[in-house]
C-alpha cells in the first residue's frame, strides 16, 4: 500500500492498495479533497509516495520520465495548471513530456516541421477545433483543450492510462467524444484508472469502482453492481 503527502507534508493518502488490469477501467469515486489528486500524481511519478508503485512487476521511482518510459500516460485533473502551457502553441503542447522522442527530432535537434505535423494529425484524428497547430493553447475551448491532451497521451500507445476529471468544464458533445476514447482504450487492452467527482461518469465507464474517503479506500464494487446510492454510502464510511 502507499501513503502520499501533499505539498504541506500532510498525509492525504493513508495506505491505499490497488491494481488495474489490462483491458479494464477502474474508477475512483469520492468527493474532491479526499486524497484522489495526490494518489493520481503519485501514480504518474509526479509526487513521491511511501510504498511501492509497480508496472508489470517493475517498481518505479518517483519521476515522470521513468513512469512514461514504463508505459504510463497521464491526463491531469487541472489541464491549465499541469496539462498545458497556455501561452505556447498547440504544436509545442503536442509533444509536451515527449520532446525527447526521436520522432520529433532531426539530426539531434527538435524539428518544428515534425512537431507541427504531429499536432495537425492529433487535431484531425481527435476533432480538435480549430485545427491550427500554431494557435496558442490557451485560446482553445476547454473541451478542445481536453481532447488535445487526451490525444497527446493516448497516441504513444501507453499500457496504462491515468485520467483525472476527464470532462471537467467540457460540453455535452465533447463529453461523448472523450468517453468514447476512454472505452476504446479499454477495448485495445489498456489499463485505465479514472478519477472523477461525477458519479454518472464513473458508473458509465468503470468495470470496477473504488471509493475514497479521507485518504483511504472505503469500498469496492463491480461496475454492474454500483449505483449512486451505494457509492454515496461508501463515501461517508471513513
Amino acid at each position: 500500500s502507499v501513503r502520499v503527502r501533499d505539498d504541506a507534508g500532510v498525509v492525504r493518502v493513508k495506505g491505499v492498495s490497488l491494481a488495474v488490469r489490462a483491458g479494464e477501467v477502474v474508477g475512483i469515486a469520492g468527493v474532491a479533497g479526499n486524497g484522489q489528486s495526490e494518489l493520481l500524481e503519485a501514480l504518474a511519478g509526479m509526487r513521491a509516495a511511501e510504498g511501492e508503485i509497480a508496472v508489470d512487476g517493475r517498481v518505479l521511482v518517483a519521476d515522470p520520465g521513468v513512469f512514461r518510459a514504463a508505459g504510463v500516460a497521464h491526463v491531469p485533473e487541472d489541464r491549465l495548471r499541469t496539462g498545458l502551457l497556455r501561452r505556447e502553441s498547440a504544436a509545442a503542447n503536442g509533444v509536451l513530456g515527449y520532446q525527447r522522442d526521436r520522432a520529433y527530432r532531426r539530426f539531434g535537434f527538435l524539428s518544428l516541421r515534425r512537431i507541427r505535423a504531429h499536432a495537425a494529425r492529433l487535431m484531425r484524428d481527435y476533432d480538435v477545433r480549430p485545427g491550427d497547430p500554431g494557435l496558442r493553447a490557451g485560446l482553445f475551448s476547454g473541451g478542445n483543450q481536453q481532447k488535445f491532451i487526451l490525444a497527446r497521451e493516448i497516441e504513444p500507445g501507453p499500457g496504462v492510462l491515468l485520467i483525472g476529471q476527464p470532462t471537467r468544464g467540457v460540453d455535452i458533445g465533447g463529453i461523448a467524444a472523450i468517453h468514447a476514447r476512454i472505452l476504446a482504450c479499454r477495448a485495445e487492452g489498456r489499463a485505465v484508472l479514472l478519477v472523477s467527482v461525477e458519479l454518472d461518469e464513473i458508473l458509465a465507464l468503470s468495470d470496477r469502482v473504488l471509493v475514497m474517503s479521507d485518504g483511504v479506500v472505503t469500498g469496492e464494487l463491480a461496475g454492474a453492481e454500483a449505483t449512486g446510492e451505494r457509492l454515496g454510502v461508501l463515501m461517508g464510511a471513513a
